[in-house]
Order: structure tokens, then C-alpha cells, then sequence
């Protein structure tokens, strides 16, 4: 039996200025440890990385499920959105289950979630019917919805100051790292038939009984709360910060847009140049994806504010876009995709420590919703946008190249910004008169 969790810093105070000069407190916050606090913090990556296990999971068997529903009316494109439509349902449904999050409470909506998600994933290991599998796949995004709303929420209620900031990051890299490993293990799965793969979904079984033995109850004071697990956490009447966290959700939407597009295109990409090997394209794009790991690294060991990071983080994506469409072999291609990479890896943990500062313990759950629906939403109408802009340029290369201008304005925007913050805070210098 693990050690008794020890007592959990207070969430970061209401500020009293103004919501859009809101910034992270740069105290370093009450550091928690101890076997307790290993074994949560185990629980509450793993739970994070269930969302993941459903976008990558059946990637490898989607010809395996076009050859046997290929006499299905419509199945060229249902197959598809059988690994699609779980992000929109997610993108569409995670604020409404930050809602939630809020009125029932973390950790009892958070047990229930990881069952259903079970249940929902498994589905397709019994039904013949496309479309119904295809529904059950919208079903598992809501729980996946409510699943990574309630996982990050409870990092902000459980952390702060820089231990917090470091959880948050190391959350992005598990997410890099178990992306791999689960594309791998569909592969391997895939061998013994399309339907292997969804029996993966049954590990959230073993997850959720330690979810409700294991998961302290959050309280607004800081403070677990383990006698009464059946009662929401109370909740305080204030202003829910809009126009601050509207600002975070939108570039948190064109800042999944700058990151996705090249996960997505880039064995098109490589394709385009003459390569066809997948064990090439495979490789680049591992390497691409270990670039996220090590930006998601420099984030969490800095110590810097990420409002300091982001104008970084969003130049590293547009010089990357810059050498993808300027690159004429795979290996500069690949260069551009690691850059692209290492600054996306320090830009979602940024964009989630920025939103996660704007929020109090009340409403937490409601601002993790929608930061965690904007980032699926630029997530899912990635393919979209690169479609639509290689239709009207002539080549993907060239629509990265369009995106490298608006990747290009946002960091401009966003280094004005700190410059202004710093000149801002900066003390005045000391007037002395004399004599």
C-alpha cells in the first residue's frame, strides 16, 4: 500500500488585476513527493494517454477494414472516420465535459470515463455494422473528452508553480512517446486480423479501479478530502475568466494547425520527393517526433515563463514550415520537420501552463475543457486546411509555405507582447536629487 499522499499546494490565488494582464505566478509553488505522489502522478499520465491510444491505434489496420467492409455503400469513407471522428467528437464535446468536471468533480467523473471508454473502445471486437462501428468511435471521442479534461484538471489541482509547469510538459512528451508506441503495437496487433487492435482498449479496466482507490479528492484549499468522495467540490461565485482564456483557445487552435500539419503530411511530403520506402519515411518520422520530447524537455527544465516561450516556440514552427517548402531531398525535409517538432513540443506545454495560470480551483474544469476542445479542433482541421490550401497553390509544400506566414505573424505578435510585458514590469530607476 503506498504511502499517505501528503497535502497538496493551494491552487494559484485570484489576482487583482486586470484578467488579460493574468500571467503565472512566478513563485515556485509547494513541491509534493513521496511514494503517494509517484503513484498519482503514474495514473493521471497514463489516463492522458488513453485519447492517444484511440488516434493512433487502428491507423495500421484501416486497409485490413477497407478490404472487409469494401462492400459496404460509402466505406471509403467511413473506414476513415473510424480513426477521425473520435478527435472531433473530443473537440466538440470537451468543453461541455469541463462543465461537468466542475459540477460532479474530478475524480468521480474520471473513474466513470475510464470504464465507458473501455466498454466504447472494445465495441467494434462484436458489432459487424460499419456504421455502427463508426458510432461507437463517435461515442469513445465523448469519453475521451471528458477523460483528458479531467486528467489535466486535476495536474492543476494537485500542483503548482514549477512542479506543476513540469507535470504539464512531461504530459505532452508521454503523449509524443506512447504515440509510438501504440502505432507500433497496432502494427504488431494488426497481424492477427483488423479487429486485435481494439482489445488494447480493455487496459483503461485496469486503470480505473486505481483511479478510485488511489486519487485523492482536490479541495479548493489545497488540501485532500478522502471522508466524503460522493460530493462535488463546492464551488465559488466569480466571473469565469472569458476574454483572457479567449485569447489562449484561439492560438492554442492555429498553434495544433502549425504542429499537426507536418505529423500528418509528412510521409506525403516525403512522397512527393520520390520517397516510397516506409521504413524511410518511418524513421523520419520518429526522428520527428523525438524533436517534440526534447522541445517538451527544454520546456520543463527552464523554468521560464511561457509567455516567454511562446514567441520561441511558434518561430521554431515557421522556420521549420520555411525549410519543408524550400527543400528539394528528404534529408532537408527532414531538417524542417525536426524544427517544426522541437518547437511544437515547447509550444503545447506552453499554451496548457498559460491557460492553466488564468484559472481558480471553480472553474478550472471549465477552462481545461476548452483549451483541451481547441487544441482537437486545430487537431482535426489540420488535414483540412492543408487540403484547401495545396488546391489553391498547387503542392502541400507550397500550402506549408502559406502557413509559414501566418506561424510568421503570430510570433511577431507574440514577441511584441513580451517586449511590452517586460517594459512593463521593468522597476523605474531611482531619482536622486542633489544636495
Amino acid at each position: 500500500m503506498p504511502a499517505p499522499v501528503s497535502p497538496l499546494p493551494s491552487p494559484l490565488p485570484s489576482s487583482p488585476s486586470s484578467p488579460s494582464d493574468t500571467t503565472m505566478d512566478d513563485r515556485p509553488g509547494q513541491t509534493v513527493s513521496g511514494p503517494g505522489h509517484r503513484l498519482r502522478l503514474t495514473l493521471l499520465m497514463a489516463g492522458a494517454c488513453l485519447p492517444i491510444l484511440g488516434a493512433v491505434l487502428i491507423a495500421p489496420v484501416l486497409p485490413q477494414m477497407q478490404d472487409h467492409f469494401a462492400h459496404v455503400p460509402g466505406a471509403d469513407a467511413l473506414v476513415p472516420m473510424a480513426l477521425t471522428i473520435p478527435a472531433l467528437s473530443l473537440a466538440l464535446l470537451a468543453p461541455f465535459a469541463g462543465v461537468l468536471v466542475d459540477r460532479l468533480g474530478r475524480k468521480r467523473l474520471l473513474v466513470v470515463a475510464t470504464v465507458v471508454y473501455a466498454i466504447l473502445g472494445t465495441a467494434p471486437l462484436w458489432l459487424d455494422s460499419l456504421v455502427a462501428i463508426v458510432a461507437s468511435r463517435a461515442l469513445v471521442g465523448v469519453s475521451e473528452a471528458a477523460i483528458m479534461t479531467c486528467c489535466t484538471t486535476l495536474l492543476g489541482d494537485y500542483y503548482s508553480g514549477r512542479q506543476r509547469d513540469r507535470y504539464l510538459a512531461m504530459q505532452t512528451m508521454c503523449a509524443s512517446i506512447s504515440a509510438t508506441a501504440f502505432f507500433a503495437l497496432g502494427g504488431a496487433a494488426g497481424s492477427a486480423g483488423w479487429r486485435t487492435p481494439f482489445w488494447a482498449y480493455a487496459v483503461s479496466l485496469l486503470l480505473a479501479p486505481a483511479m478510485a482507490a488511489f486519487l485523492p479528492r482536490p479541495r479548493p484549499g489545497g488540501l485532500t478530502d478522502t471522508s466524503s468522495p460522493t460530493t462535488p467540490e463546492p464551488a465559488t461565485a466569480r466571473p469565469f475568466p472569458w476574454r483572457p482564456l479567449a485569447g489562449t483557445c484561439a492560438l492554442t487552435v492555429l498553434g495544433a494547425i502549425l504542429f499537426y500539419t507536418v505529423q500528418v503530411e509528412m510521409a506525403f511530403l516525403l512522397d512527393d520527393l520520390g520517397v516510397r520506402n516506409s521504413a524511410v519515411i518511418g524513421l523520419a518520422s520518429a526522428g520527428s517526433s523525438a524533436a517534440v520530447v526534447l522541445g517538451a524537455a527544454a520546456f520543463s527544465r527552464s523554468g521560464r515563463r511561457p509567455q516567454d516561450w511562446l514567441p520561441i516556440a511558434f518561430g521554431l514552427c515557421t522556420v521549420g514550415f520555411v525549410v519543408i517548402w524550400l527543400a528539394h531531398d528528404p534529408v532537408v525535409l527532414t531538417l524542417g520537420a525536426v524544427i517544426n517538432c522541437l518547437g511544437g513540443g515547447i509550444m503545447l506545454p506552453s499554451l496548457l501552463t498559460l491557460a492553466m495560470s488564468r484559472l481558480d480551483f471553480a472553474d478550472r474544469g471549465r477552462g481545461t475543457g476548452l483549451w483541451t476542445g481547441s487544441f482537437f479542433l486545430g487537431q482535426f482541421i489540420c488535414p483540412l486546411v492543408v487540403l484547401a490550401l495545396a488546391s489553391a497553390v498547387g503542392t502541400r509544400a507550397n500550402a506549408l509555405g502559406l502557413l509559414s506566414l501566418a506561424g510568421a505573424a503570430a510570433t511577431v505578435a507574440l514577441g511584441l507582447a513580451a517586449r511590452r510585458r517586460r517594459t512593463r514590469t521593468a522597476p523605474e530607476p531611482v531619482r536622486q536629487v542633489a544636495g
